[in-house]
């Protein structure tokens, strides 16, 4: 019988790509149209994380004005369009995304994507960037009925694309992925350069990283090399 392979699942917003430009970038056209101001990067970066409509309703807020959950869910709708003919115009992979996915492929790791963007937006995104090929399959918010900060979220993508789920692990940037990885029992990898409102190491991750050059030696730490043998 032929054992399923050790996995590791990424996240992709914050973890394996900087996305902020174009969302931040979809985010001041919505609120150009209403008429209100733009936010400077710097400023909207700390209100990603949660989702796009999280990220609405901070945005107006920060600019004074109020939703209502109707107005809300128009401006959602004009964000999600806007935001799909503009995936990639400033975003790019972070410092060693390549190098370390190669390594864990050459070890023997099969990987995959569990993401909260929308599976067709994720699938063009990686697919631009250059790396939709390296994953056995790449799940987003709708692909199953349930989404982080649900463990089936994760446990369905190992499931998907056929890896061990005894021998999995996530890697991601949120309080989502974090606690949807504990709540499946499978460990996870936190990195410091995402979208979060809560320091990472504050999360409960089982390891942090402050760069993809550290990725390698954490995931074997925590799936090592013999078990995945």
């Amino acid at each position: 019988m032929t054992s399923l392979p050790p996995i590791a699942v990424f996240d992709l917003d914050g973890t394996l790509a900087e996305t902020a430009g174009d969302l931040v970038g979809t985010l001041n056209a919505i609120l150009a149209r209403e008429g209100l101001g733009q936010l400077p990067l710097d400023e909207a970066r700390d209100m990603i994380g949660a989702g796009a409509k999280a990220l609405i309703q901070r945005g107006f807020s920060a600019a004074g004005r109020d939703l209502t959950p109707d107005r809300l869910e128009a401006l959602f709708a004009d964000f999600i369009a806007h935001y799909g003919r503009n995936l990639c115009v400033e975003s790019h992979l972070y410092p060693g995304v390549v190098q370390a996915l190669d390594a864990l492929a050459a070890r023997g790791y099969r990987l995959a994507v569990c993401t909260n963007k929308y599976e067709r937006h994720a699938v063009e995104l990686l697919t631009l960037l250059g790396v939709a090929d390296r994953f056995a399959t790449i799940c987003g918010r709708e692909t199953f009925p349930y989404f982080k900060p649900d463990p089936r979220h994760i446990t369905l993508t190992v499931a998907r694309a056929g890896g061990d789920p005894g021998r999995a692990l996530m890697v991601g940037d949120s309080r989502a992925d974090i606690d949807a990885a504990k709540a499946a029992g499978i460990p996870v990898v936190g990195v410091t350069f995402g979208y979060t409102d809560t320091p990472v190491d504050a999360l409960g991750a089982d390891r942090v990283i402050s760069h993809f050059d550290d990725l390698v030696e954490a995931v074997t730490a925590l799936v090592p090399l013999d078990e995945a043998a």
